[in-house]
């Protein structure tokens, strides 16, 4: 098991994290004011039917509704915050995007005729690396209100994505794009940390 010891000041809303809360909140608010436009051109379209290569990012940006917004930016500052005092700002910021494409590819694979809006992806992707790098902390649930080490809360609520996805419990909800940005942000930190036949130059030790 690795130590990790911060380095810097640790802040409870780093840059990054910060950054993503102001602007997908204020992106929610241009939605209330202009309707589905935003939708139509910054969500994830299908292939072939309204999509454009920058959807792959943008589509982030977008929320459902208000629960929907603040359960995604909830899970980002409470778990992103502790990974990007640690990585620090550029790693992170890297990481995170990168979940966001792979969820969105994932989806535009496993689920080609519907639009996709929403953080999910690559806030999925941060909760995998939270229990990667911080296995042994304890994660206070809301219900029911029990501890619970973070590496089983991860593997828990992987194991509930690909049940969802497999069984269609939650229509409307792009669970294998969730599980693909939880997929492609192990795999990355696997290779940060040399684990997989390719490696990387050199590793570090907040990998």
């Amino acid at each position: 098991m690795q130590q990790y010891r911060f380095t810097r000041s640790f802040y409870a809303f780093p840059p990054v994290v910060k950054n993503l809360l102001i602007i997908n909140g204020l992106v929610f608010m241009a939605q209330i004011a202009m309707g589905n436009y935003l939708v139509g051109l910054f969500g994830l379209m299908p292939l072939g039917y309204g999509f454009f290569p920058w959807q792959l990012v943008t589509y982030a940006f977008l929320h459902g509704g208000l629960t929907h917004l603040f359960f995604n930016m909830f899970a980002l500052w409470m778990f992103g915050a502790q990974i990007e005092n640690t990585w620090g700002s550029p790693r992170f910021m890297f990481f995170y995007f990168f979940c966001v494409v792979g969820a969105a590819l994932t989806q535009l694979l496993s689920n080609p005729g519907a639009p996709t809006i929403g953080a999910s992806g690559g806030v999925f992707g941060i909760l995998a690396a939270f229990g990667m790098l911080f296995p042994e902390q304890r994660i206070m649930l809301l219900f029911p209100p029990i501890p619970i080490k973070a590496k089983f809360f991860v593997i828990g609520y992987g194991v509930l994505e690909l049940f969802f996805a497999t069984s269609g419990g939650q229509p409307g909800v792009a669970n294998l794009a969730h599980l693909g940005g939880m997929v492609v942000g192990i795999v990355l930190i696997l290779y940060w940390r040399g684990s997989l036949p390719i490696r990387p130059g050199r590793r570090t030790p907040y990998s």
